[in-house]
C-alpha cells in the first residue's frame, strides 16, 4: 500500500502497518474478540485483550495505526514542533541571540524529519509486532459482518463471542460549490506535501484548522483562516480564544471571521474563494486550500445491518457501556464517540475490554475527558464550562491566575495566558478548568486527576509544587480559593484570636 511521497521513510511505514507480502492466517475456532479497525481504539482493544489471555483477531483494511499514526496526531505534532523551532529561532533576539538574519525554513527537510520519526514510531503498531509479540491474528483486508456472530475478510470467515467496531472517522469536506473540482487538502493529504504553498486558505478555525494555520504561517506561507463563526475555537473559553487570536494576528495570519463561502473556482494555478460577510461579497486567492472541518464515520462496507447493529450518519449507536444493539458487538473510538480524541479512543477501548469480556459495567459518561489544541500558546480544557454547570442548576465560582504572575513564565518569555478553574460555589469541588500556556497540555493533567479522583482544589493547595515552574499556576489557583474563604467575619475572628495571643 504505497504512500506519497515514495520515500524510504514511507516505505518503512508501509512495511510496518500494511506489509505487501502479508498472508492472512487461517481462522482457528471461535475468537473471544474480533476487532474491526486498527486505529487507536482497535489496537488498544486487541493488545489489551490478548494480554489478558483472550483469543483475538484484528482486521484492518488500510493502515494499522489509523489516523493518529498516519495522518493525525503523530505527523501534525512533528510538523508543529518543526514550525515552533523556526519561530523560536526568529524570536530569539530578545534573549540576546544575534546573527539571525539568515534564518529560514527548509520545508522539505522539516517534512522529511516528520516522515522519518513517524516511520520509527510505526513499529509499535506494526502487523508483525501484533502477530509475533502479542499473539493476535492480524487480517489485512475488508471486514464485513455476515451475521450476529460472524464476519468475513476476503475468503476467511471468523466467528466470535464478542466483536468491537473501531473503524474511526475520516475527513469530510463541507458542500461548497466548486471545492471538489478545485481540489483541496485535508489532514489525510496535507502531510504528503513536499513543497510549501505560497498562499494557503484554511477553512475552519477549530483545533485542526488553528494548529495547521499557525504551523504553515511559521513555515512561511501566507495563511488566511476562514471561519463562519465570529470567534476562532468557538467552543472554547472566550478569553482563551482571544489570546490565541492576538497571537495569530501578530504572526501575520489573516483572519476572515463571520464569513460564508459561496463557492470556489480554479484559475490556472490559482484557486479563488468567493466569500461573503454581512452581504458584502469579496474574493480570496490562494494556491492551496486546507479543509479543517467535518468528520464522517467509517461505516461503509461493514455489513452492520447483517449483524443487527444500529447506526446513523453520526456513527454506531452505543449504550453508556459501549454496547451496540447487538449484545455481542461493542464499539469504541471515533465511530461512536462525541469526543473524537486519541486519548478518548484509548480510554474507551480499555472500558470495552472490561465490559465485553468480563461483564463489567463501566460507563462512558463517568469518564473525565481533557483535551488540548496544540497551538502556541496551547489551549487545554477539562470538565465543565460554566454554561454546562448552570444548565444543570449548579452555581459556579471562577478563579483565574494570569501567567504573568508566575516567575517561570516571565523568565521563559511565555507570560501570555492564564490558568482558570470553575468551582461549585461555596465548595472546593472542581467542575472544570481551562489553561492557556505554551505547555497547557502538560499542565491540565493535574486538574484532570483531581476531578476524576474527587479531589478538591484544597488538596492541590496542600501539595508542594517545585519553584520555579509554570505548573505553579495550579497551586496559585488553590491559594486564590483559600483567600476567598477569608470573609470579613473570618478575618475578624482571626484578628481577635491573634490579639488574645499577644496578651
Amino acid at each position: 500500500m504505497p504512500l506519497y511521497p515514495d520515500t524510504e521513510e514511507n516505505r518503512v511505514l508501509s512495511a510496518n502497518v500494511h506489509p505487501q507480502d502479508w498472508i492472512n492466517p487461517e481462522p482457528s475456532g471461535r475468537y473471544n474478540l474480533v476487532v474491526v479497525g486498527g486505529g487507536t481504539a482497535g489496537l488498544v482493544c486487541a493488545a489489551g485483550a490478548a494480554g489478558l489471555g483472550a483469543k483475538v483477531a484484528l482486521i484492518e483494511r488500510h493502515l494499522l495505526g489509523g489516523d493518529c499514526l498516519n495522518v493525525g496526531c503523530v505527523p501534525s505534532k512533528g510538523m508543529i514542533r518543526a514550525s515552533r523551532a523556526v519561530f523560536d529561532a526568529r524570536s530569539s533576539g530578545g534573549f540576546g541571540v544575534r546573527g539571525l538574519d539568515g534564518v529560514y525554513c527548509d520545508f522539505a527537510a522539516a517534512m522529511e524529519r516528520m516522515r522519518r520519526l513517524r516511520a520509527g514510531i510505526s513499529g509499535h503498531d506494526s502487523a508483525r509486532r501484533f502477530r509475533d509479540e502479542l499473539g493476535v491474528d492480524v487480517f489485512l483486508g475488508e471486514g464485513k459482518f455476515t451475521g450476529a456472530e460472524s464476519i468475513e475478510v476476503g475468503d476467511r470467515r471468523l466467528r466470535f463471542a464478542r466483536a468491537a467496531v473501531c473503524t474511526g472517522a475520516r475527513a469530510a469536506a463541507p458542500p461548497i460549490p466548486g471545492l471538489a473540482e478545485a481540489g483541496y487538502l485535508t489532514n489525510e493529504t496535507v502531510f504528503s506535501l513536499t513543497t510549501l504553498p505560497p498562499r494557503l486558505a484554511v477553512i475552519g478555525a477549530g483545533p485542526i484548522g488553528c494548529e495547521l494555520a499557525q504551523a504553515f504561517a511559521r513555515f512561511g506561507s501566507r495563511v488566511t483562516l476562514i471561519e463562519r463563526g465570529t470567534q476562532i475555537l468557538g467552543r472554547e473559553d472566550r478569553d482563551a480564544a482571544a489570546i490565541l487570536r492576538e497571537a495569530f494576528l501578530r504572526e501575520g495570519i489573516n483572519l476572515e471571521l463571520g464569513v460564508k463561502i459561496n463557492g470556489v473556482e480554479s484559475r490556472g494555478a490559482e484557486k479563488l474563494l468567493h466569500l461573503e460577510r454581512d452581504g458584502f461579497a469579496f474574493d480570496l486567492p490562494a494556491e492551496s486550500i486546507l479543509v479543517g472541518i467535518g468528520r464522517a464515520p467509517n461505516l461503509e462496507g461493514l455489513g452492520l445491518e447483517a449483524a443487527g447493529v444500529v447506526f446513523d450518519k453520526t456513527g454506531v449507536k452505543v449504550s453508556d457501556t459501549l454496547q451496540t444493539s447487538n449484545r455481542r458487538v461493542y464499539a469504541a473510538g471515533d465511530i461512536c464517540s462525541t469526543h473524537k480524541f486519541t486519548h478518548m479512543a484509548d480510554a474507551q477501548a480499555r472500558m470495552l475490554i472490561a465490559n465485553a469480556l468480563f461483564k463489567g459495567r463501566q460507563k462512558n459518561s463517568a469518564l473525565t475527558v481533557p483535551w488540548c489544541t496544540y497551538t502556541d500558546p496551547e489551549v487545554a480544557h477539562v470538565g465543565m464550562y460554566p454554561a454546562d454547570a448552570e444548565a444543570q442548576g449548579i452555581q459556579v465560582a471562577t478563579l483565574t491566575v494570569p501567567l504573568a504572575e508566575l516567575d517561570r513564565a516571565v523568565l521563559d518569555g511565555e507570560a501570555e495566558g492564564f490558568a482558570r478553574v470553575h468551582l461549585k460555589k461555596g465548595t472546593d469541588r472542581i467542575l472544570g478548568a481551562t489553561i492557556v500556556a505554551r505547555h497547557a497540555g502538560e499542565m491540565i493533567n493535574e486538574l484532570s486527576l483531581a476531578i476524576s479522583s474527587g479531589l478538591g482544589i484544597s488538596a492541590i493547595g496542600r501539595t508542594i509544587h517545585p519553584y520555579p515552574t509554570q505548573g505553579e499556576a495550579i497551586k496559585k489557583l488553590a491559594d486564590a480559593y483559600n483567600r476567598s474563604r477569608l470573609t470579613p467575619r473570618v478575618k475578624t475572628l482571626l484578628a481577635a484570636w491573634l490579639r488574645w495571643q499577644r496578651g
